[in-house]
C-alpha cells in the first residue's frame, strides 16, 4: 500500500465542521479581513465599529460549541471608550432576554400598580445573575393602574383596557343614579291606563292573552279607545244619496250586493269587504258621479281595500276581468289615483270585525255566534239605514241578535264591558236587522252566500227566526216565501 500524502498545509477535511481547527481563509473570510493583527489575539478588546462585515469576521473565527452561546449576552463592543452590549445579527428577538425576569414567587394582587414611566435597570453581572428590581406602589394612582397589572399575552393593549374599564364605572355610575333618582321620586297615584279599572263581576279576559305578544294584551284597552274616538272621523254622510242626480239606493244596493260576489270569488278578508263599502260611501259623500261610472267607483275601491287589508292582494287585470273588460287597467289605476286624493289617503277605518272579536271573547268565543254574527254585520252594508251608526254600535248588536237567536242568555255585566253598550243602547240597531230579516230577499248573492253550510247556513236560520217573531217587534210586512235552501 502506497504511504499516505501528507496534508496540505490548512487543507481542511471536512468545510461545514466549524468548530474544526482551520487555518484555511476563503475568498468571504480574506474579503472580510481587515487587520489581520486584531485577528490573530482573540482576548484583546475590539476597535470600534467601522462596518458590519467585522463583527462577522469575528464571529467566524470565534470557537464555541454547537450548543452553546446562542444569546449574545457576553459580547460587549467599544464605543467611545464605554462596553456596550453587542447587538445580535440575526438573533430574533424572542431568543435575546429582556433583561428583566419575573420571580416565580411574586404574584401581583389586583389592586398592585406598575410604574411604567420609570426605566428599568439591567444588571450585566452574567446571564444568570439577573435579578428583579424591586417595584413601589403608590395608593393614590391604584385605581386608575389597576387594569396595567394584567398580563400582556392577553392580547389587548393597555389604553383599551384603561378605557373599557372608564366606560364600565360610567356604567356603574349611571345605575347608581337611577336607583337613587327611583328611591328619591315621589310616590304618586298611577295612571289608569297601566292598571286598567274593570267595574265589578267584570274578570280581566286580557289577562288571559299576556303570555302572547301578538294579542298586546296590555294595551288592549288603549287601542279600543283609540278606535271609537277614530269612528266618528271615518262615518260617511247618511244623506250624500240627496245630492247625486244619477243614483239611488237601490243602486247602491246592486252593487254591493255584487261586489260581495267579487269578495267571495277572490277569497278575500272580511275586513276587505267592510273597507271597500267605507271607501265607496266616504267617495260619494264628496263626488258627484254618474251611473256608467259607478262601477268603476266600486271595482277602484275594492282594489284599494285589498292592497290595504291583503297580504297578496289579486292583479289589477283581475278586477278588469271581473267587470266584463268595461274599463281598461289604465282606467283603473287613474280612479285609483282619483279616489285616493278625495280622500286625502284617509283609510283609518276602525273595522266592524275588530269589535265583534273583542265581544266575542266575552262570549267564549262561541263559534256559532260569531258566525251569525258575521253575517248580521254585513246586512249594515247593504242597507242604507245603518250607514249613521259606528260599527262598534252595529257590531254590538249583531252579537246582542245572534245570542238571541241561539238562546245564549241575557246580554250580562261583561258583555255590555267589552261590548262598549248596553242592552237598551243596543235595541235601535237590533230592530233595524230584525226588519231586514223579516222583509223578503232582495240581495240574492248575500243570501246564497251564507246559506252555505261553511257559514252554517246562517241565512236560512236568520230569517226563519225572524219570521216567527217579527210581531213581537211591530214588524207587519214578514216574508212568507222564504225558499229553504238546504
Amino acid at each position: 500500500m502506497p504511504p499516505a500524502r501528507p496534508a496540505r498545509r490548512g487543507l481542511v477535511s471536512n468545510e461545514n465542521d466549524e468548530n474544526s481547527g482551520s487555518t484555511r481563509m476563503t475568498r468571504a473570510k480574506a474579503a472580510a479581513a481587515l487587520n489581520t493583527d486584531d485577528l490573530a489575539v482573540p482576548n484583546k478588546p475590539l476597535q470600534s465599529k467601522k462596518t458590519g462585515l467585522s463583527v462577522n469576521a469575528q464571529g467566524a473565527q470565534r470557537k464555541r460549541p454547537a450548543l452553546g452561546d446562542v444569546s449574545n449576552v457576553t459580547k460587549v463592543e467599544i464605543n467611545d471608550g464605554k462596553k456596550v452590549a453587542g447587538k445580535a445579527g440575526l438573533v430574533s428577538k424572542a431568543a435575546q432576554p429582556t433583561g428583566i425576569q419575573k420571580k416565580s414567587s411574586v404574584v401581583r394582587t389586583a389592586l398592585q400598580p406598575k410604574e411604567s414611566n420609570k426605566p428599568a435597570q439591567v444588571k450585566r453581572s452574567g446571564p444568570g445573575a439577573i435579578s428583579v428590581q424591586k417595584r413601589k406602589t403608590s395608593g393614590s394612582r391604584s385605581s386608575s393602574l389597576t387594569v396595567k397589572e394584567e398580563k400582556a399575552d392577553e392580547g389587548e393593549p393597555l389604553r383599551k383596557k384603561v378605557h373599557a374599564l372608564e366606560v364600565e364605572k360610567k356604567a356603574i355610575k349611571a345605575e347608581e343614579n337611577k336607583e337613587n333618582a327611583s328611591s328619591k321620586a315621589p310616590v304618586g297615584p298611577e295612571p289608569q291606563s297601566q292598571a286598567p279599572l274593570y267595574p265589578p263581576g267584570v274578570p280581566a279576559l286580557d289577562d288571559e292573552d299576556m303570555d302572547d305578544p301578538l294579542m298586546v294584551a296590555e294595551y288592549a284597552i288603549e287601542i279600543f279607545d283609540y278606535l271609537r274616538d277614530l269612528e266618528c272621523n271615518s262615518i260617511p254622510n247618511p244623506q250624500y244619496m240627496s245630492h247625486q242626480d244619477d243614483l239611488e239606493w237601490k243602486t247602491r244596493g246592486i252593487l254591493i250586493d255584487w261586489l260581495i260576489e267579487v269578495h267571495t270569488r277572490f277569497h278575500l278578508l272580511p275586513e276587505t269587504l267592510f273597507l271597500t263599502v267605507n271607501i265607496i260611501d266616504r267617495f260619494l259623500s264628496e263626488k258627484v258621479v254618474q251611473l256608467d261610472r259607478l262601477q268603476l267607483v266600486g271595482i277602484t275601491a275594492m282594489f284599494i281595500a285589498a292592497k290595504y287589508e291583503e297580504v297578496i292582494s289579486p292583479h289589477v287585470s283581475n278586477f278588469r276581468h271581473v267587470a266584463d273588460d268595461g274599463f281598461s287597467e289604465s282606467e283603473i289605476l287613474s280612479a285609483e289615483r282619483f279616489v285616493l286624493g278625495a280622500l286625502n289617503f284617509d283609510l283609518s277605518y276602525p273595522n266592524p270585525m275588530n269589535f265583534l272579536r273583542r265581544i266575542s271573547k266575552a262570549d267564549n268565543y262561541d263559534i256559532h255566534a260569531r258566525t251569525i254574527g258575521k253575517y248580521l254585520m254585513e246586512i249594515s252594508l247593504l242597507d242604507h239605514r245603518f250607514m249613521g251608526y259606528r260599527p262598534s254600535h252595529i257590531a254590538a248588536a249583531a252579537m246582542y241578535l245572534a245570542r238571541m237567536i241561539l238562546n245564549r242568555g241575557e246580554w250580562d255585566d261583561t258583555l255590555a264591558f267589552y261590548a262598549g253598550y248596553t242592552e237598551e243602547e243596543i235595541q235601535p240597531v237590533f230592530e233595524l236587522m230584525v226588519d231586514y230579516l223579516a222583509r223578503p230577499t232582495v240581495h240574492e248573492a248575500f243570501f246564497k252566500k251564507y246559506a252555505s253550510k261553511r257559514f252554517l247556513k246562517a241565512s236560512i236560520l236568520t230569517r226563519q227566526w225572524a219570521r216567527k217573531h217579527a210581531c213581537a217587534f211591530g214588524i207587519v210586512d214578514v216574508d212568507l216565501t222564504l225558499d229553504q235552501i238546504s
